[in-house]
């Protein structure tokens, strides 16, 4: 064994020097004597362990396993427990303690709750000499760092998804015991764990496919049994007569006072004083703060208030219940928790109500939908009450997260044809809001939503709020024309109300609507909406329209007045709790970071965010177009298909109309490479009907392209020229540059594929300036690098100088990660160097370092790629490419493709590979 070991940290460092300077033969020889004080389960014995290996070898001694003698020589004693210690063991160590010899360093660890006389570790008899050096060293909860470091030990920090550790850290008190029992558990319980997640927050996906464990993974478990034996033996431990103030401070479950104790128990007087004493006494109940008291963890409550008996339980949840409505601040939830336990059902739905509206004044949304979804889900409420809490409740769940239990319990009441029609408009308008936007069910919702119009004809608020959401423009449907009629309605509608919170719904909806076509009046709108309003509505609803706004501005081209208002509208969200309008806006960061070449961590980050939002299709359909988009580039074809047309991918015929148009582009693109041109003619074909139909031109600019040219190698000329006649016409008079990029890079495509090459050359180049003024580096380097490949087939061309361009394009790629492309673009640029650039005749010899042109193939192939689709990228044959990926191989000493990533990553350019 070692004479050193690590130590946890600085204080156990201290602990450790004191032991060793007294028992240093060179030193003073000071006898020392360490207490270790710590309640039970916050890591004595391992500390004792540590301190124990990390000194000398002559000097250690365990106690009691051997009797006690005085010592000879330097020796560290150490005894754990010291409160279980016999009268004679006690003895045997005060009277050693009482004389002691040089070099001696003992180590007593104790629990203070339990020790026979309160302070007195050696009972009453306790003293301690001159001449004996005395450190006490308290033993204390974990902090939450302490508990994530020993949850990624335990579990892999890629298993711990986002509030684990908090939530371990609140449900064990930071007592390292119970951390290590509900870790084990944790574990024990994964295997049966599907791993999904709802919009609480829970586990999700791991990256290594392994399912990540979340707050609600913590909630299934119960208490640990360990735990419930100790709290269990101590509360048994209490006189029968004192118990109930330990099940008082259970079922109120906080550190409570003295008094607040008294009065749930039921107690008072003496009998109050007493039965409080004796749970200290018996460490049933713990001082939790100056004048509070109660347990460490909530998970001891839990175990004492599952073995309390139902009858006590009532009783005390009663007078809880009134105990806490007599407070100033009164804390509904709680209130309505204990009305309910103690079978006071009408008090129990009104504390409800109270709690959820004093949250949603609040701009706690969230919270008011899960407490009234809760109540409405968790047993039986008369009628009357439920439509009365289903109205906030469907208020407060449009501007939160997805909950599949709260569109299942609003379609249940709807039905009820006892609700008057006004009432069921109401909350068949927020159905609709919650189909469209947190479910992606938008046909079925605006379905909700015109009958809701039906149905609030009397009442001008709720029907401009649904004229107002039937104007919303993002998904597939009716024309264009449609939404600014209904928008046109609902604005008349909303001024005529005179509601503020309504006037300020509409206008952020009228923000969408006008700025999405690329209308320049939308941008005196925005800086009119309600940002310093009073009421909490406006300011969510103001919120909205800012996440909306820069999410059009995205695609119409605008990128710095897009993060602008994300920053705006996402920190203006999170402030009123608009938590579905802060999701949007941090969705919409993803795509914006995609344009404008912000690539590094971006696949991180759309996963992270998909992980997220994975339960809400229109949330997560941003994420997952990033994804696919980011893996075309790589030439991941595999990973591209997936996450553009797999089962998680936004559904192209319902999901979002400028996402759906991007994914097509892609897709197209994707059979291009592949040479699919039926496949991709047909995605290209039914794309435009979809965009059409809609008419909002705009949301071309991923797909015009790519559309156009698919229909050209499809040998349509006709219908090509038409769809660039279509796309420029729906662009004229609007402000969106993106699209104007994208129109005269279209131009150039069909000028190309109908032998007007100097004309394709001179639209890709004013394409590609158009994409460097936005910016849009990525895009700019396709379109130069397409200038740069036509301009080499005009007779005269500056060769040198179009070389060049495809070398900095190339570059471009390069730095964005974009590995396909600029496997692309060196093969056409090799095919086209000057000769002065050329190497010399005959082969050159690399020995075992890759040649330029393997490392191009093993690089492509590493990604995922076939021999195939390698040799259609890099204009080679399939044989060339078999011979090139089998010397890379064998140069790189693996055995696989997969493992060719990891070689080249790994192994720097011009160094031998064996």
């Amino acid at each position: 064994m070692p004479d050193t070991v690590e130590v946890a940290d600085e204080a156990e460092a201290r602990l450790l020097a004191r032991l060793s300077a007294s028992l240093a033969p060179a030193g003073p020889g000071r006898p020392v004597l360490l207490l270790v004080e710590g309640a039970a389960g916050t890591g004595k014995s391992r500390l004792l362990r540590r301190l124990a290996a990390a000194l000398p070898e002559p000097a250690r001694r365990r106690v009691p396993d051997q009797p006690l003698a005085e010592p000879a020589r330097p020796v560290a004693l150490m005894m754990e427990d010291v409160h279980r210690a016999t009268a004679e063991e006690a003895a045997a160590l005060r009277a050693l303690l009482a004389d002691p010899p040089a070099r001696l360093a003992c180590v007593l660890s104790y629990r203070p709750e339990e020790l026979a006389e309160p302070g007195l570790v050696l009972g009453p008899g306790t003293e301690f000499p001159a001449a004996l050096s005395v450190v006490r060293h308290v033993v204390g909860p974990l902090d939450v760092a302490a508990v994530r470091r020993a949850a990624e030990a335990a579990l892999g920090a890629e298993r711990c998804a986002p509030g684990l550790a908090e939530a371990l850290h609140r449900a064990s008190g930071g007592v390292a015991q119970t951390v290590a029992d509900l870790l084990d558990l944790l574990a024990a319980d994964a295997s049966d764990a599907s791993g999904t997640s709802d919009a609480s927050g829970t586990s999700g996906s791991s990256a290594n496919g392994r399912p990540a464990l979340g707050p609600a993974d913590l909630d299934r478990l119960g208490t640990p049994p360990r735990l419930a034996a100790l709290v269990l033996r101590r509360t048994a431990a209490v006189p029968a007569e004192h118990r109930p103030v330990v099940h008082a401070a259970a079922v109120l479950d906080e550190a409570a006072s003295s008094r607040d104790l008294a009065a749930v128990a039921g107690l008072a007087g003496r009998a109050a004083t007493d039965a409080l004493v004796a749970a200290l006494r018996a460490a049933a109940l713990e001082e939790r703060g100056e004048g509070r008291y109660g347990f460490a963890s909530p998970l001891a409550a839990a175990a004492v208030r599952g073995a309390a008996g139902a009858p006590v339980l009532e009783a005390l949840h009663r007078r809880a219940a009134r105990l806490l409505a007599g407070r100033p601040v009164v804390p509904w939830e709680r209130v309505a928790g204990h009305r309910r336990a103690g079978g006071d059902e009408r008090g129990w739905l009104q504390a409800v109500e109270r709690a959820a509206q004093r949250y949603e004044d609040a701009g706690e949304q969230q919270r008011a939908a899960r407490l009234l979804e809760s109540a409405l889900a968790g047993g039986p409420v008369p009628e009357a009450a439920r439509s009365r809490l289903a109205v906030p409740l469907a208020r407060c769940a449009v501007v939160g997260l997805r909950s599949d239990e709260t569109v299942r319990v609003l379609r249940h009441i709807v039905a009820d044809p006892g609700l008057p029609p006004a009432v069921r408009g109401e909350i068949r308008l927020d159905l609709g809001l919650l189909l469209c936007n947190q479910m992606g069910q938008v046909i079925e919702g605006r379905d909700e939503l015109a009958r809701a119009v039906e149905e609030l004809k009397e009442r001008p608020v709720p029907l401009a709020r649904a004229m107002s959401a039937l104007a919303m423009p993002y998904g597939p449907g009716p024309a264009f024309a449609e939404n600014v009629a209904w928008i046109e309605r609902a604005v008349t509608v909303a001024d005529a109300s005179g509601d503020p919170v309504v006037q300020a719904a509409v206008a952020a909806n009228r923000v969408s609507v006008l700025l999405n076509i690329g209308d320049p009046a939308a941008w005196a709108l925005i800086d009119r909406l309600p940002r310093d309003s009073e009421l909490v509505g406006c300011r969510q609803q103001t919120a909205r329209g800012l996440c909306n706004a820069a999410d059009a501005a995205v695609w119409l081209g605008h990128y710095d007045r897009s993060r602008a208002l994300l920053a705006e509208g996402v920190a203006l969200a999170a402030r009123n709790g608009a938590a579905y309008a802060e999701r949007t806006g941090r969705g919409c960061t993803l795509v914006l970071d995609w344009a404008t070449g912000e690539w590094a961590g971006l696949a991180d980050r759309a996963r992270a965010f998909a992980g997220e939002a994975g339960t809400m299709p229109y949330l997560v359909s941003d994420a997952r177009m990033v994804l696919g988009l980011l893996a075309l580039s790589r030439g991941e074809w595999g990973d591209a298909a997936a996450h553009l047309s797999g089962p998680e991918a936004a559904d192209l015929d319902t999901g979002p109309v400028p996402v759906c148009a991007t994914m097509s582009g892609a897709l197209i693109r994707l059979a291009l490479a592949h040479d699919d041109l039926a496949g991709a003619a047909a995605e290209a074909a039914a794309a435009w009907r979809r965009l059409s139909a809609k008419g909002i031109w705009a949301w071309g600019a991923e797909l015009a392209p790519w559309a156009v040219e698919a229909t050209l190698r499809a040998g349509d000329v006709a219908a090509a020229t038409a769809m660039t006649g279509e796309f420029a016409a729906g662009l004229r008079g609007r402000d969106a540059p993106s699209a104007e990029a994208a129109l005269v890079w279209t131009r150039g495509v069909l000028a190309e594929h109908t032998g007007r090459t100097d004309e394709a050359a001179a639209c890709y180049e004013r394409s590609a300036a158009a994409y460097r003024a936005l910016p849009r580096p990525y895009h700019a380097a396709l379109t130069a690098a397409d200038a740069a490949r036509t301009a080499l087939a005009v007779d005269g061309a500056d060769e040198s100088r179009a070389t060049a361009v495809l070398a900095d394009c190339a570059a471009v790629f390069d730095a964005l990660g974009a590995t396909w492309d600029a496997a692309r673009t060196r093969a056409r640029l090799r095919s086209h160097q000057a000769p002065a650039d050329r190497r010399p005749p005959g082969r050159p010899r690399y020995g075992d370092v890759l040649s330029p042109r393997e490392a191009e193939v093993a690089e492509l192939a590493a990604a995922g790629m076939s021999n195939r689709e390698i040799a259609v990228t890099l204009h080679l044959s399939p044989r060339t490419v078999e011979q090139h990926v089998a010397r890379a191989l064998q140069k790189t000493g693996v055995h696989s493709r997969q493992q060719l990533a990891h070689a080249l990553a790994t192994a720097a350019d011009g160094t031998r590979m064996r």
